[in-house]
């Protein structure tokens, strides 16, 4: 099983979208360590948006297509339709005002 994910960081008020054929938790802890890159050096990255795809090849795609987008309004819109929130979230920030998680789809 593959996973196409979107995390989010408040103290970057951003999204990163990508895809793992690890488990979201171990990948999630990476993301989380201090290592260089995008998610390096901020350690409250937490999943707010999963789908599971059968290949590799597909998971890809959809990372593709979302990054595609360019568009933070869509991705929120994709999250706030479809998302899987966790609770691990305490708050985030949509359309300049906060929010507590208080949907949890799988």
């Amino acid at each position: 099983m593959f996973l196409f994910y979107i995390l989010y960081s408040v103290t970057k008020n951003t999204y990163y979208v990508g895809y793992t054929g690890t488990s979201i938790e171990e990948r999630l802890r990476k993301h989380n360590s201090n290592h260089k890159g995008f998610t390096g050096g901020i350690c409250d990255w937490a999943v707010c948006y999963k789908e599971e795809f059968e290949t590799k090849e597909l998971a890809y795609k959809r990372e593709r297509e979302v990054k595609a987008w360019k568009s933070r309004k869509r991705i929120e819109q994709l999250i706030g339709d479809f998302g899987y929130l966790v609770q691990s979230i305490p708050y985030f920030k949509r359309e300049g005002h906060w929010f507590e998680p208080s949907i949890s789809h799988q």
